[in-house]
């Protein structure tokens, strides 16, 4: 029972990292898209 536990943690644990790190590279890309676009609108 304790090791499924663990094991159940573990997991858990590992998709809110990787979950973590693909909201922030969404973020990181759409701040590089906006910028990108505001400049070429600004003639830029």
């Amino acid at each position: 029972m304790l090791r499924k536990s663990i094991a159940l943690a573990l997991v858990a644990g590992s998709l809110l990292i990787a979950g973590c790190n693909t909201v922030s590279g969404a973020g990181k890309d759409l701040q590089s898209a906006s910028k990108e676009t505001k400049d070429a609108m600004n003639g830029k």
